[in-house]
């Protein structure tokens, strides 16, 4: 059984940060943005949790 966290994020979510405003405060860790794009998910260096860009959804540039 995988304990493998992945969260699906719609581009109205970007900029992605980890950890999200929905994570308890007491289970947080330094805040760090992810870069999304479409078919590459990416990987949280501090916890591990991966996200992935919703299928049909368009990522913004980032500047």
């Amino acid at each position: 059984m995988s304990t493998e966290r992945i969260i699906t994020v719609q581009a109205n979510q970007l900029p992605l940060h980890c950890p999200t405003p929905e994570q308890a405060l007491w289970n947080q860790h330094p805040r760090v943005f992810i870069r999304l794009t479409a078919g590459h998910p990416a990987r949280c260096p501090y916890c591990g949790t991966q996200y992935q860009l919703a299928e049909g959804a368009a990522s913004p540039g980032h500047h």
